[in-house]
């Protein structure tokens, strides 16, 4: 795979000698010394050092192979997101093969959450784990870059500016994708750059463009090409978000000043948030395998955010954060007429609403004024594109 060297994740012959590496790096001990233990972290960060040290070679130290590293992660893992969630369900699993590769397209709501419950389920239902495509903007710590590059992790290169460039940058990830799903090796990559902050999935066409890039100068057509990839549409949900009221900040400032500046280690603060935060009850909807793609990157995009759309698990916290935001502007009787019952019949308890009621009023609190209005919106979007995504299959929009 020399072709993908500038992005490819490690290789099993790199295992070894990176995590040889990492055992020896003194920002790679202070990590892992904040999170298991931030205190002592803070006040004896050198003999935390050495007793990290210790601990990591007698479990990580004869590691050969990626597979065997993840085995060995896995209970780590487990542990996270028993500890961040109250439950972690999934469906649509039974649509897939366990021998075939798939290109899984998510909805993107947290930098290392998302592939890391998706991989979960799929290590702990008998499927191989995913190559995970991640934004280089995120692997500036190099350590981290490490860490993620031993974890399946492939580059997608952003903030290029001249067009070959980013042609060459495409070409190169479109081949690596294809090379993948080719050689079996399933991949997770986001629907779109960026997270959906405001809980708006939409799929980007120029994603989908990319994956045929590869494909078009072997005279394959758009459809059969895309079919071969086996795309499945994942819809990821948490009923809370650790970051919402960060990201309801960055919105409110981006739509009043046109732009938002991440501070000094903005990113790695709020991968930290995510991964260590309460979620609640978290979903995973797996789509059926897409077998015979549309035509046009606009066709498929928009038959993938229907899938996600429709599927993707309403929490009481959406129904609540709808409910409250469209009482803003509706009578109690005309908000139900917005189709709200019928989604939420026989799910919640009237207890359980009021319940996420009083939580999505905490969050709120916790917001400037300014803010609340991006964070009602980021639980109370998802209930409008289902229920537009609903409509539609009834036949009843046109």
């Amino acid at each position: 795979m020399q072709e993908f060297d500038s992005i490819r994740p490690y290789s099993d012959e790199e295992t070894a000698p990176t995590i040889q590496r990492l055992l020896n790096d003194s920002e790679f001990l202070n990590m892992i010394g904040r999170f298991r233990s931030p205190r002592l972290a803070a006040w004896v960060p050198a003999p935390l050092r050495f007793f990290i040290r210790r601990w990591l070679l007698s479990h990580f130290g004869g590691i050969n192979t990626i597979d065997d590293l993840q085995m060995s992660l896995s209970g780590y893992v487990d542990d996270l997101v028993g500890n961040t969630t109250s439950k972690v369900t999934h469906s649509g699993l039974e649509n897939l093969s366990k021998t075939d590769a798939h290109l899984f397209i998510s909805n993107h709501r947290d930098i290392v959450c998302d592939p890391m419950i998706v991989n979960h389920l799929l290590f702990h239902n008998g499927f191989q784990t995913t190559r995970i495509a991640i934004g280089d903007n995120l692997l500036s710590n190099r350590v981290f870059a490490e860490m993620m590059k031993l974890n399946k992790s492939f580059l997608v290169r952003r903030n290029i500016t001249s067009p070959r460039e980013m042609r060459d940058a495409y070409l190169t990830l479109s081949g690596f994708i294809n090379h993948s799903i080719d050689t079996n090796h399933s991949v997770w990559i986001a629907q779109r750059e960026g997270r959906a902050k405001n809980g708006i999935d939409a799929t980007d066409p120029a994603i989908i463009k990319m994956f045929y890039m590869n494909k078009k100068k072997s005279g394959l057509d758009f459809g059969e090409a895309l079919s071969r990839l086996h795309i499945v549409p994942v819809s990821i949900s948490y009923e809370y978000d650790p970051c919402d009221v960060d990201k309801a900040r960055e919105l409110e400032i981006r739509e009043r000043t046109g732009e938002y500046q991440k501070a000094d280690g903005e990113d790695s603060a709020q991968i930290m948030k995510g991964l260590t935060g309460p979620k609640g009850h978290v979903h995973v909807h797996f789509g059926a395998p897409i077998s015979q793609a549309p035509d046009t990157p606009k066709e498929l995009a928009a038959h993938i955010d229907h899938e996600m759309h429709a599927n993707y698990h309403l929490h009481a916290s959406n129904l609540a954060a709808y409910e409250m935001r469209n009482l803003q502007v509706e009578t109690p009787e005309t908000t139900n007429s917005l189709g709200i019952d019928a989604i939420a019949a026989g799910t919640y308890s009237n207890k359980e609403r009021e319940e996420a009621k009083a939580e999505i009023s905490k969050r709120l609190d916790e917001c400037d004024e300014a803010g609340r209005k991006y964070l009602l919106d980021m639980y109370a979007n998802p209930v409008m594109n289902a229920l537009a995504a609903r409509r539609l299959a009834d036949g009843t929009e046109s």
